[in-house]
């Protein structure tokens, strides 16, 4: 031993008195952090804030500016009569997934984890328009046609409650049901923060509490749409737990069971998910492949969903399984044949985009919705601008390829977005079908106008927007068909109405449609019969689908451009449409897609989809509710339209730089261990952290024990420090006791073992120093004295052996005795 044992024992007491200094140390911290509100520290700008959308490039940190929340629920209230916690559900834990009594095994497990992009959050361009005082008689016009809108719901509401709970669809003429999306009450899910918008608590908490039970590791479907599923569950129940501030535990619960199940289709040689998901040969082992023929809307709009699972969690799995779809489709972007757009179809096996039909409308739509929402949703924490860099060339080359102006009979300036075919031979081929799918793109083309600072393109977004309000009023039911075709300008030009041009397409796409043994017709006679007898209105060349399936999206950038301008015409505009619609639609049970918009009351269809009162009915809500209902500057809006809360990003410090936490036992123990010494330390100050606080439970970890130590870093800003798997100063960790009672003895003992051995080392150290001074300076003096050594024998010999060297002896003869 170098040391002998009562030095050690001193060591270890020395060990534990500088623990014991820490501690106190470390208290003051706790008690002046403890008591403190919830503050944002700062955030990062570029160029210029709050109104102006005017920006210059370059980091700047300044103080944030902090206002009162105006969510329809208060952020930092608890609920009283939220329902009680359930049990967390199963979860993915070192890639297995328990299905029932089965488990999914991970044949392609993830290395390396995509992180989020470190530093504090931009201060984003604000969207909403600042909004003036309205008047006496127009709130009275807005309160009336609220009170429209949310009468009409209510009654799709007591029709699904009455003949549909629990399934996915109602049939709203024979009252009846289906199960359309793996029967797990999509509607019902769909529907939730609709029911919190609208102010209807009850029926919100009866929902919610039947949402408890739904058991999402069973269904009757063999294939899962994943797209679909992600939409209508996942952003359902993160919507819902956005909307109310986190005071409904069990939201996010059932959204992190969701999102398990769905992470199961991303495990292939590539990563790319299997969008329709057959689960049960999964089950069994089979290797999971990526399709050939994949839709680009259906495997790029997963990422809003996805990301803010992982930022309410803490686990970046969700996050790294969207960034690497991401990262694949920014490198193909200027490599497809129509670069800057991708094609309807890709090859998510292969990794390819060649197809070569584009269009921002059906089967891509979503996927160019997401970009500027993604960006807003991760607070510009962008990859070296990935999203903005992406979303900007997609427009550019839409903008000149894809968008047109129509010539219609009352020339109004208007833009529809229509599809482009590329060939090797003719090269690009616009078609100008309109769709209302894309009726979305005003909408999305006005946010990127604002957070990217692209003022020129905020009259594109106006005119997109007009296009689908002129088709609207334009049909003799006030309805906007599914799909049709127009007659398209030159961009940009004076698009004068030609009567003659315009009979001549139509003519001419009628001539297109005939098949053998039809009736032959003269060329008047077609034209005839195509105008007045297929009710083809002036303006349209064909309608090719002429049904109305209570879709959202001409509402949605109605709503999304009036909150951005605050232009009061649009208001009228939705009006309209609500009114058109509630009058053509309406059952005894709910509301009814119906056939053909070409005619008015037309015959309806035994369907009622879940967006008719998760989306259709929102967005005509929202447009004639108060501006800070669901402010643009607080929440994003995906497809299905669930708000996902941005008030948590201006954090101060970077959320979720680490992988999920299970990576070995060890870590368990030891972090487990450093946060019940947090914990205790809290107890000593009094009651521990309030249940709002918690907005993210321990996500890895399927453990038999129901009790656990909740711990948050809101109560211990020093766990953001220590343990970097919590991703901010409001997300908390319950831990296992069993891995707490067995990390506190690892990391006591450890810590004490370590500083003794520290200060051991360091004592050996200064001893092995010593020795090595010592011998050194040995050497030092043996050299000297062979030096001497050879220096002597050189003067006392020589080559004929010793010198007679003579010895002269002066003697003092005067010396005195």
């Amino acid at each position: 031993m170098f040391m002998p044992r009562r030095r050690i024992t001193s060591l270890v007491l020395a060990s534990i008195l500088v623990l014991g200094i820490w501690y106190v140390y470390s208290l003051q911290d706790v008690t002046s952090n403890a008591t403190k509100a919830k503050t944002w520290q700062g955030y990062r700008t570029k160029g210029k804030s709050s109104t102006s959308s005017s920006t210059s490039y370059g980091y700047n940190d300044v103080p944030s500016n902090n206002s009162i929340d105006e969510r329809p629920f208060p952020q930092g209230a608890t609920n009283p009569d939220s329902p009680e916690a359930v049990g967390p559900p199963p979860r993915f834990t070192k890639g297995q997934h328990t299905f029932g009594t089965r488990k999914f095994l991970e044949q392609n497990p993830v290395n390396d984890y995509k992180y989020f992009s470190k530093g504090l959050p931009y201060k984003l361009a604000q969207v909403q328009h600042d909004f003036d005082a309205e008047t006496d008689e127009a709130k009275a016009t807005r309160l009336q046609r609220l009170s429209a809108v949310k009468s009409s719901f209510e009654h799709s509401w007591a029709g699904y409650k009455a003949h549909a709970w629990m399934k996915d669809e109602l049939t709203p003429l024979d009252g009846g049901s289906v199960q359309a999306f793996g029967g797990w009450a999509a509607t019902l899910v769909d529907t939730l923060d609709t029911l919190w918008i609208m102010g209807m608590k009850e029926e919100f908490d009866e929902a919610v509490d039947a949402a408890k039970d739904i058991d999402f590791n069973s269904t009757t479907d063999s294939m899962l749409n994943i797209f679909e599923t992600t939409i209508r569950y996942l952003g359902g129940f993160l919507g819902a737990y956005d909307l109310t501030g986190g005071t409904y535990p069990i939201l996010l619960q059932k959204a992190t069971e969701v999102g398990d199940l769905l992470y199961c289709a991303f495990d292939t040689p590539n990563r790319m998910p299997v969008t329709r998901w057959k689960w049960k040969e999964a089950l069994e082992g089979a290797q999971q492949t990526a399709g050939t023929a994949t839709l680009i809307a259906e495997i790029g709009s997963l990422t809003l969903e996805f990301t803010r699972l992982s930022q309410l969690t803490g686990n970046l799995k969700y996050y790294d399984a969207v960034k690497r779809i991401l990262n694949e489709f920014e490198k193909w972007q200027s490599y497809t044949s129509l670069p800057g757009l991708w094609p309807t179809l890709m090859n998510a096996k292969a990794l390819t985009f060649q197809d070569n039909s584009y269009t921002l409308g059906s089967m891509a739509d979503s996927w160019y919705e997401y970009l500027p929402k993604q960006h807003m949703l991760i607070g510009g924490r962008d990859d070296e601008d990935q999203l903005k860099k992406m979303y900007d060339l997609a427009m550019t080359t839409a903008i000149n390829n894809i968008f047109f102006q129509p010539m219609v009979p009352d020339n109004k300036d208007i833009l529809m977005s229509g599809a482009v075919v590329v060939d090797s031979s003719t090269g690009t081929r616009l078609s100008a079908q309109g769709q209302h799918l894309g009726c979305y793109i005003g909408g999305m083309v006005g946010i990127g106008a604002k957070i990217f600072d692209k003022p020129e393109q905020m009259n594109t977004a106006r005119k997109l927007v007009d296009g689908c309000i002129w088709t609207y009023d334009n049909m003799p039911s006030g309805i906007m068909p599914e799909q049709f075709f127009m007659v398209p300008c030159e961009m940009n030009s004076d698009c004068q109405w030609d009567e003659k041009k315009w009979e001549a397409t139509v003519l001419e796409r009628a001539k297109g449609k005939q098949e053998a043994g039809e009736e032959i017709r003269t060329d008047a006679q077609l034209l005839n019969y195509t105008i007045h007898e297929e009710k083809t209105p002036r303006g349209f060349t064909e309608i090719w689908d002429a049904r109305y399936l209570l879709r959202p999206e001409a509402i949605e950038s109605v709503f999304v451009l009036y909150r951005l301008t605050g232009d009061a015409d649009l208001l009228d505009s939705a009006w309209r449409m609500f009114s058109n619609i509630e009058r053509n639609t309406r059952t005894e049970f709910g509301n009814a897609m119906i056939s053909d918009v070409r005619i008015d009351k037309s015959a309806k269809q035994n369907k009622m989809e879940s967006f008719w009162m998760a989306e259709t009915l929102k967005y005509f809500y929202l447009i004639f509710s108060e501006p800070g209902v669901v402010s643009l500057d607080e929440y994003v809006l995906p497809t299905p339209t669930m708000p996902l809360s941005l008030s948590d990003l201006n954090a101060d410090t970077p959320p979720f730089l680490t992988t999920p936490f299970h990576k070995s036992s060890l870590s368990h123990f030891l972090a487990s261990g450093r946060i019940l010494a947090l914990f205790l330390r809290d107890l000593a100050l009094g009651p521990s952290a309030p249940e709002d606080t918690i907005n993210a439970l321990f996500a890895e970890g399927n453990y038999a024990a129901d009790f656990k130590v909740r711990i948050c870093g809101s109560t211990f800003p020093v766990v953001n420090t220590w343990l970097t798997f919590l991703p901010s100063a409001e997300a908390c960790v319950e831990v296992p006791w069993v891995f707490t009672v067995l990390g506190v003895l690892v990391w006591v003992v450890g810590v004490l073992c370590l500083f003794g051995l520290v200060l051991r080392s360091v004592w050996l150290l200064a001893r092995v120093v010593w020795l090595v001074v010592g011998f050194l300076l040995d050497c030092v003096v043996e050299l000297a004295g062979w030096a001497v050594g050879v220096l002597g024998r050189w003067l006392g010999m020589g080559e004929e052996g010793p010198r007679e060297v003579p010895v002269v002896v002066v003697v003092d003869t005067e010396r005195k005795q």
